[in-house]
């Protein structure tokens, strides 16, 4: 499919209100047999820092927009969003591989983020805090200046509203540097930011060398806020090259989300759920099901039931409707895959259905393995492919010590029916979510984050424009 000729196609960057083109350029891909799309350019460094110069001008006369008027103009974004829905939906699917369907909905996903905080934009309340009778205590909520926002490939629309979206509710501009894989949904979605009537230098979206532009970000005294999702590995550069200039930071990072089937589960329920978190864009998610733990009185059933279900997943086109599996993003996104499922087998598990030899391309089949221990690979780290290994346990504290047992600490999910057990459960995770009885937690409406090593910061909810507000406290004696 040819994308080049819709309407809210870009290929080049926009930056302070104006489509901007490079000397040097780079390729975008189609991962489903690695065809050129187009060239995007590679921003030299000089043209960043007199983007972040441009932004910090236009945050002066940004966050005195009124409240209304940014909520107007957010609302404005988010109708047109859904009107060039299966636009975006195409260009995704292109140069990302997810079924056209996901992307779809993940435009749906993106813009609801932009409608939620186009309301919030009006409901940056502070207080007034009582104290002795001679004075009073104001407490305003200021927007925090510039930010920047690094993204991933995996979710190119979405995880771009999540943080620009509170950000300009809030009265901040912001420059966003979207994956080098996936910079055509950016700058697709910033096209219809300039239609919707957002000022130009409020949102900006640069392409380039992402080592060189994270650097300039974190260097900049002008930034005073990053928003990052990534892997943790990234994020921890990212942090420590902040810390020179103390900025605020929003850190989603990696994840490798336990899922737990007790006894008491609604067997078809969990079935389906985990099929929605672990399946979902051929599990390149950082909230999928890494690890499935089920106990033992329904371990054979589950894993019987899983595997109808797995079979029944085409792998193909994403631009085909009845296609659930498109490519994965890259080769090496494959090899980490064919790497778990070889360590898994190496090491006793079993095949329960799937691939056992190297696949072609950028193509994985769903693979499904059972008896699988904590001393594998995919028990440890995240796969972010569509591999499912399933764990038997015995006891609740069992599951619960093998679902800790990791650095990461982002998302988790409880399948069962004792009510008294999904407390317990809830409590005893170190998550930052919890899905009971439900594979899909992703909502605007909620606070998105983790803890421990998956990050700090949540995005989405009333929390996520906390994250791009300061408070100033003033203290106001008597007037004579």
């Amino acid at each position: 499919m040819d994308i080049t000729h819709l309407s809210v196609f870009e290929n080049k960057c926009w930056v302070n209100g104006v489509w901007i083109s490079s000397e040097e350029t780079l390729e975008v891909k189609n991962p489903l047999d690695n065809s050129v799309i187009t060239e995007v350019p590679v921003l030299s460094d000089e043209v960043v820092l007199q983007a972040l110069t441009d932004a910090e001008i236009a945050q002066k006369s940004w966050k005195n927009v009124a409240p209304n008027e940014r909520s107007r103009l957010l609302r404005n974004w988010f109708d047109l969003l859904m009107q060039h829905q299966d636009e975006l939906a195409a260009i995704m699917t292109v140069e990302q591989g997810k079924p056209l369907r996901e992307a779809k909905g993940e435009i749906a996903y993106a813009a609801s983020y932009v409608e939620w905080f186009s309301e919030e934009a009006k409901r940056g309340y502070g207080d007034i805090i009582p104290t002795v009778p001679s004075s009073e205590i104001l407490v305003f909520k200021e927007a925090i200046g510039v930010c920047a926002a690094i993204t991933p490939w995996n979710f190119p629309a979405a995880m771009i509203t999540r943080k620009v979206a509170p950000a300009l509710a809030a009265g901040c501009t912001i420059l966003v540097k979207p994956a080098s894989e996936t910079p055509l949904t950016a700058l697709a979605i910033a096209k219809l930011a300039e239609r919707a009537g957002i000022p130009g230098g409020v949102f900006n979206v640069i392409t380039g060398s992402s080592t060189k532009i994270g650097k300039i970000f974190t260097e900049s005294p002008i930034v005073k806020k990053l928003s990052f999702t990534g892997s943790t590995e990234i994020g921890a550069k990212l942090m420590a090259q902040s810390a020179p200039t103390v900025k605020k930071l929003s850190l989603e990072l990696g994840g490798n989300a336990p899922v737990l089937v007790f006894n008491s589960a609604n067997l078809d329920q969990a079935v389906q759920g985990v099929m929605d978190t672990k399946f979902r864009n051929a599990g390149q998610t950082c909230v999928c099901a890494n690890r499935i733990y089920v106990q033992s009185a329904i371990y054979d059933e589950f894993v019987a039931k899983l595997k109808v279900k797995v079979d029944a997943l085409k792998v193909g086109n994403g631009l085909d409707a009845d296609t659930d599996i498109g490519p994965l993003i890259n080769r090496k996104a494959i090899q980490k895959v064919e790497e778990h499922i070889k360590d898994a087998l190496s090491k006793g598990a079993s095949l329960v259905t799937g691939q056992t030899e190297n696949t072609d391309g950028n193509w994985c089949i769903p693979t499904l393995v059972k008896d699988v221990t904590q001393d594998m690979l995919c028990a440890k780290e995240e796969t972010f492919g569509p591999f499912a290994p399933i764990f038997k346990f015995e006891q609740e504290q069992d599951a619960i010590a093998m679902s800790n047992d990791t650095e990461f600490g982002l998302a988790s999910y409880v399948f069962t029916q004792d009510i008294n057990q999904f407390i317990r459960v809830s409590r005893g995770l170190e998550y930052g979510m919890v899905g009971v009885n439900t594979g899909l937690i992703s909502n605007a409406a909620a606070p998105f984050g983790g803890v421990k090593s998956s990050g700090i910061g949540r995005e989405g909810s009333k929390y996520g424009m906390d994250e791009y507000l300061e408070i100033k406290y003033v203290c106001l004696g008597n007037i004579n």
